[in-house]
């Protein structure tokens, strides 16, 4: 399993200029390899294999790309083929996409480190702090918050420097699925330790046992952000007045970014230790997106990164996380079966053939919960009623939350 860890970095002016030099190589060298590839023929376009082979020829006519360590040049080549690989997936579903562009230096934010040419040493630093070495850069200070696992081997190391000017360093982490805790047997499962989730509009998820986590407020972060770009908009394009704004307004966004990020840390952390198997809804956030009316409340939801966050700590927990059909979830009576077409402003389910009422985003959880057991094959219990399953009260994650981390500890990212 790959996953990663990332912390905040402290390096001292001289390594400061050190990283900003290479990161500016490093685009260079970005550049021409997208420069060799376009102007190379249609019938005869180079693989990353052979510009990887170009890479001396190259350090020998330019010396500043001599300056790069090897396995860190060869990484920004693979980046630029990966992009092209993302590129060509896009068009074969038919996204209406370009060509790849020049990176400019504000732009590009980031090298990588791949096999070697960096090493970790936890003991250098006082607590809950450790040093970095990036060959032909230096030593770099960073927060050592969580240290990585020492069955976890270390893949690759990159720094990036963010818009905010603040430095980070993620380590990208492999572990051997031998290491890691393993799942509760399929058979095992039931409505009692498994959990249905629909992801709402009047509450961030809806859960099929009753309970709901309520929406993040932002309300104030965003009015704040408004004032800062209504600022920056004030301010002469280029000028020291207009950067130092920009960057106001950067930090503002960071921090929403963070708030989103942590919050859904917390909870995703939550459910996949509270229980053995969460399923959920397998969303088209791009289609959502383009819905004009709830659209901001729906990127400021970040679903698609929840779920992110879900399927990689599934791994880790030893949870089994599934992701189902989300069309229909809302429309289907969890009793019965029996479709019902119901405007978005009805929060209700009452099903006309059976009777069975219960909150609408409850029913859509608990139809995700039934379709999850459908597809790992188990069907649905027959002496499990839905009323029995849908609780009538409701408590938010506030409460659920911190009670469980008073027992466990389990509020960590």
């Amino acid at each position: 399993m790959e996953h990663s860890h990332r912390y905040h970095a402290y390096p001292t002016q001289e390594v400061a200029e050190g990283l900003e030099h290479h990161l500016d190589v490093h685009r260079q060298l970005y550049n021409h390899v997208r420069w060799d590839y376009e102007n190379s023929p249609e019938n005869d376009k180079p693989s990353e294999y052979a510009q990887n082979n170009k890479l001396p020829e190259w350090k020998q006519r330019w010396p500043v790309f001599g300056e790069l360590h090897s396995k860190a040049a060869q990484a920004t080549v693979a980046r630029f083929h990966r992009n092209l690989s993302n590129l060509r997936k896009k068009k074969e579903k038919g996204y209406n996409v370009g060509r790849l562009k020049r990176q400019a230096p504000t732009k590009y934010r980031s090298v990588t480190y791949n096999q070697s040419g960096f090493d970790l040493d936890e003991k250098r630093g006082r607590d809950r702090f450790a040093y970095v070495r990036f060959s032909k850069i230096g030593w770099i200070k960073i927060r050592y918050h969580r240290p990585i696992p020492d069955h976890a081997t270390i893949k690759e190391v990159t720094f990036k420097k963010e818009t905010t000017g603040e430095w980070f360093v993620s380590f990208g982490l492999e572990t051997d699925d031998a290491d890691l805790p393993e799942k509760p047997a399929v058979d095992s499962l039931d409505a009692s330790n498994s959990v249905g989730i629909d992801l709402g509009i009047q509450n961030y998820i809806h859960m099929s046992d009753g309970k709901t986590v309520d929406w993040l407020d932002l309300e104030d972060d965003y009015e704040r952000l408004r004032r800062e770009q209504r600022k920056l908009s004030r301010k002469e394009k280029g000028s020291s007045n207009w950067e130092k704004q920009r960057q106001e307004v950067a930090n503002v966004k960071r921090h929403i970014r963070r708030k989103v990020l942590d919050y859904q840390h917390k909870l995703t952390t939550w459910l996949v230790r509270e229980y053995d198997a969460v399923f959920v809804e397998d969303l088209n956030v791009k289609e959502m997106l383009e819905q004009s009316h709830t659209a901001r409340n729906k990127q400021e939801a970040a679903w698609r990164q929840f779920i992110t966050l879900l399927e990689y700590k599934s791994d880790l927990y030893g949870t089994h996380v599934k992701q189902v059909e989300a069309r229909g979830t809302t429309k289907e009576c969890a009793s019965c079966g029996v479709e019902t077409t119901k405007p978005i402003w009805v929060r209700e389910h009452s099903c006309p053939s059976c009777g069975f009422e219960t909150d609408r985003d409850a029913n859509a959880a608990m139809n995700v919960l039934q379709r999850g057991f459908s597809e790992l094959g188990l069907g649905w219990p027959e002496d499990t009623p839905v009323e029995t399953v849908t609780a009538t009260d409701t408590t938010h994650f506030e409460s659920v939350s911190a009670s469980h981390a008073v027992e466990t500890g389990s509020l960590g990212a």
